[in-house]
Parts: C-alpha cells; sequence; structure tokens
C-alpha cells in the first residue's frame, strides 16, 4: 500500500546504510515462495524467519503480562541492535519490567562478502545467550477464574494474595484486550477503539485505579481511635441516621438510622453516624497514620511500572498541595473512606492481610525467589505496631459481616463447612448527593453509569486461620454487597478448593513471556 512504501522510505532516510530496513512482516507462503523465486533480480533484498511472542491466556494475561511492540526512537538510542527489523520491545507490564532479562545478549558474527554483497565466508561468532524465563506466583487457572468472573461486569478489577506470604495469585483487570494483537503490530483503528473505550481496557486497574475505598477503611479508623483509647469494645454511640457537625449534616447510608452500636455493629452493619462520632475525637493525622502502617498510600514495589500510590491526606498533606487548612468535616468524611483519600485494590488487598494475618507487614510479589531462603524471608515479614488485641477485635468484627444476622454481605456467605470467609463491603461516591436528589429517593441505579458509586469487597478466607485475602472493585457498580462481594465470594471458594498455598515454593506456576 502506499502508505507501508512511506513508510519503508521514511525509516530507509533515518536508519545507517549498514541497518536492514523491514519492508514487510507476516508474509504468507505464497508470498514467500514469489520472493525467493526473483532474488537473483532483487539486489539486496532477502527473506528472513523471525519469532513472535505468544500469549495463551489472551485477556486473561494482557494486564499481568503486558506486550511487545515495535522499538520507539526514543527507545533505540544507541544501541542500535533495537533498530534491527522486527524488533520488539516490551512495552507494559511484565514484559516492560523484565525486558532486558527477557531479552538476553545478542550473537555476533563477522563475514566477509563480495562486491554484490553476498556472504562468502564467515570469519568469527560469537553465540547468543538467551534471555532468562521469569517464574511467577500467578496460578493460571486462578487468574483465568478472576478474569472470566470481572467480565460480568463493563468494568471491574481484583487481586487474590497470600495473607502470610505475599504471593499474588491472580491480578485481573476488565475490560481486557488480546496482547497477540500488539505481538503482531497492531491495526490503528483497533488501538484507537482501545483508546476510546470508556471503560479504559488498556489501564490495569488493580495496580492503577485509584479509588476511595469507603467503607472498606472504617476498620482503619476504629484501630486509630482503639489505639488512642478513644473507645473501647463496649463503647456505644446512637446513629439516628445523621450526624451533626457545627452547619453541616452528615448522613449514614441507612435513613432512619441504626440505633445504639457498639465497634463490632458498626463494622457488621457498616453504620457510617458511628465513625462520624470517634473521627474529631481522633483527627485525621492519627488517621492517616494508622493507613500508612496498613499499606495505604504509597507503592507497595509488585513487579508493575504502572502501579501509582493512591493519597492518604493529612494536614500536612492538604496544606503542601492545596494550600489549604484541614477541616474537621473533612475528617468526618475521611473516616468512612471518602474525601481525598485514594486507594488500589492491590492496597486494599495487602490492609486486609495485614489486618488478619496477626499484624505482620506483608507486601505483595510475583517473581518467584530463587532460593529457599528468599522464601523464608518471605514468610516472616516484621511486626507492624498495633495491639494484637485490637486486630483480633477488628477481624471478629469482619467476621460478622458474613456471618453475622445483619451482616452487610450475609447474602454472599460461603456456607460450606471450612471455607467460610469474612470481609467488609464498600461503597464509594464518585460525586456528591445533593439533598435535592436525597428527597427525590433517586437511587444509584437510576444515575447514568458514569456517576453511579463504585462497589467494593475486601474478604479472606478461611474464617478461622485466613490464609488468602481478595480485593474487587466494581466501577459504577449497584453496591458492595450486591456487585462485589458475590465475585470475592466466588473468588475465595476457588482459591480455597485450588489451595495454591501448598505448592510453594516447589511448584510455582511458570509463565514463559
Amino acid at each position: 500500500s502506499d502508505y507501508q512504501i512511506k513508510k519503508t522510505l521514511e525509516e530507509y532516510r533515518k536508519l545507517p546504510g549498514y541497518v536492514p530496513i523491514e519492508v514487510r512482516d507476516n508474509l504468507s507462503w505464497e508470498e514467500v515462495s514469489r520472493i525467493e523465486v526473483n532474488i537473483p533480480s532483487l539486489p539486496g533484498l532477502s527473506t528472513d524467519v523471525g519469532t513472535q511472542r505468544s500469549y495463551p491466556l489472551g485477556n486473561a494475561s494482557a494486564h499481568l503480562i503486558g506486550y511487545v511492540g515495535a522499538v520507539s526512537e526514543t527507545e533505540i538510542g544507541a544501541n542500535h541492535l533495537l533498530s534491527l527489523p522486527g524488533f520488539r520491545v516490551g512495552k507494559s507490564g511484565l514484559e516492560k519490567t523484565y525486558d532486558t532479562k527477557l531479552r538476553g545478549q545478542p550473537g555476533k558474527a563477522e563475514v566477509e562478502v563480495n562486491v554484490n554483497g553476498r556472504e562468502v565466508r564467515e570469519l568469527n561468532r560469537r553465540a547468543a545467550v538467551p534471555g532468562e524465563e521469569i517464574t511467577l506466583s500467578i496460578d493460571a487457572q486462578i487468574q483465568q477464574t478472576a478474569q472470566t468472573r470481572l467480565e460480568q461486569e463493563r468494568s471491574a478489577s481484583a487481586v487474590v494474595m497470600d495473607a502470610k506470604n505475599g504471593a499474588v495469585y491472580a491480578l485481573a483487570s476488565s475490560p481486557g484486550f488480546n496482547p497477540n494483537n500488539f505481538a503482531k503490530g497492531i491495526s490503528n483503528t483497533l488501538w484507537e477503539e482501545l483508546l476510546s473505550n470508556p471503560a479504559h481496557p488498556l489501564t490495569n486497574k488493580a495496580v492503577d485505579g485509584q479509588y476511595p475505598p469507603g467503607s472498606t477503611f472504617k476498620m482503619i479508623t476504629a484501630l486509630a481511635a482503639l489505639e488512642q483509647n478513644i473507645i473501647n469494645q463496649n463503647t456505644t454511640f446512637h446513629c439516628p441516621g445523621h450526624f451533626i457537625l457545627g452547619r453541616g449534616k452528615f448522613h449514614c447510608w441507612r435513613k432512619e438510622g441504626h440505633g445504639n452500636v457498639n465497634v463490632l455493629q458498626a463494622i457488621e452493619e457498616s453504620c457510617d453516624v458511628f465513625f462520624y462520632n470517634i473521627a474529631t475525637k481522633i483527627g485525621i493525622d492519627r488517621i492517616a497514620s494508622m493507613a500508612r502502617r496498613l499499606g495505604l498510600g504509597e507503592k507497595l514495589g509488585i513487579e508493575l511500572p504502572s502501579e501509582r500510590p493512591g493519597t492518604i491526606p493529612d494536614r500536612k498533606w492538604k496544606r503542601a498541595y492545596l494550600g489549604k487548612p484541614w477541616h474537621p468535616g473533612e475528617t468526618v468524611v475521611a473516616s468512612i473512606g471518602q474525601g481525598f483519600i485514594q486507594t488500589t485494590p492491590l492496597q486494599l488487598a495487602v490492609m486486609t492481610a495485614r489486618l488478619v494475618n496477626g499484624g505482620r507487614a506483608v507486601k505483595p510479589w510475583m517473581t518467584a525467589p530463587k532460593t529457599a531462603e528468599e522464601m523464608t524471608e518471605r514468610e516472616n515479614w516484621p511486626a507492624i505496631d498495633i495491639n494484637r488485641n485490637h486486630l483480633r477485635l477488628i477481624k471478629k468484627s469482619m467476621d460478622l459481616v458474613t456471618m453475622g444476622d445483619r451482616g452487610t454481605a450475609r447474602g454472599s456467605r460461603i456456607y460450606q463447612s471450612g471455607f467460610e470467609m469474612g470481609g467488609k463491603t464498600g461503597t464509594s461516591q464518585v460525586r456528591r448527593i445533593t439533598q435535592k436528589e436525597r428527597d427525590a429517593g433517586i437511587k444509584n441505579e437510576d444515575l447514568p453509569w458514569k456517576f453511579r458509586h463504585h462497589a467494593l469487597f475486601v474478604g479472606y478466607a478461611p474464617i478461622h486461620d485466613p490464609r488468602y485475602v481478595c480485593a474487587v472493585v466494581v466501577e459504577h457498580g449497584v453496591g458492595g454487597s450486591k456487585a462485589a462481594a458475590p465475585i470475592a465470594k466466588d473468588l475465595l471458594l476457588a482459591t480455597q478448593k485450588r489451595a495454591p498455598a501448598d505448592n510453594l515454593p516447589i511448584s510455582l506456576a511458570k509463565a514463559k513471556v
């Protein structure tokens, strides 16, 4: 085509004369035959056989493994190897993180040629060094299950992780894309379709998506209050359905209120007013300190280049970034995971793991340890400075979220003995609900999709000795208990039956990327 001819000529003008130029790729056998027959009359032209990446899991591995693509001018730099025809480099995911390791070292051959450019003899040769194989903690079956389950929603993400050692068994984001299209050379039409999709299929929402955590943040506020002796397990507050602070009125999700509740009931039934009451007594700085200890507000160091840090605000943060003082009403809002707070699904999974693993500062990883000593280190994370009795109380309240008679996720309870899960539902607003909308009784599902709340759930299983944790975010979903909790239930049940922790570190799932 005219476009291909123009592109080839542009490359010819830019590259040194000794660098070969790719005219066409992915030729059929018929096309190869026609060229080979006419080679004597086509000086300087030759055909070559190359290799191409293959991603057997397709969409399920797209955000995790990433994809390779043609080398850009900025990537070539002084490395002329990258300018060779058909050369591909990692563009996202693990392909990008481990690009040089997977690539290996190039070989070298010195040859003598005649005046026509024909090879006469080989003078010297240095063999190429193959790239490394990267072994992952990801379980292909759990990863596929997660992706299939998420695809039932318009936009969603999920993380399944080991609560004790940090191994990530699934990290999925939907909608996805087929990375094989990039390996072959994606068309402009398909690229534009991916870019213009409002559900952002190219974004790995599990590590790159940042969301207000909503009520999944309430355990942090409760722990901060327990640490300051502002409450104990018997402290109660009355919830009439709202909380008054100055001239501001802050609503509970249950319009008629919850009545008198203690910390166990407040988390089980997700009462907002309980946390409003303790928030102004704690202060935002102490809430932020607890959040950071549990893994929020910073990158966790997982082997993915697109990981984002989220935001855990405090007085110093607001003064630095917005140039304004912190207000008590902002603490009230932050106490239930709203306002300036932003978290990733991966961070929420880590938070949950640290809450239920006895207070160990576990971090997520996917690249398998090479020695038993490295694995032992990952089984012995340092202790967090949090009272263990307080952690046990919080876990008890999270058990009630699914197992209690009034638990917000009791509809997603796992009934199979020994596989029961605990957790916490969450619903985060993407826009403020006006009093007029409240009075009119407008429901979340009545709003345009992009204005609906996000649905969240963090969970763990089995209840008696948590080994696996899961975090699910459904963008603009119906609600944490209706949209996100059923997904987490399915993933935690499937993971327990699969029992990937039993195979660590001896038989980690391999991904030849």
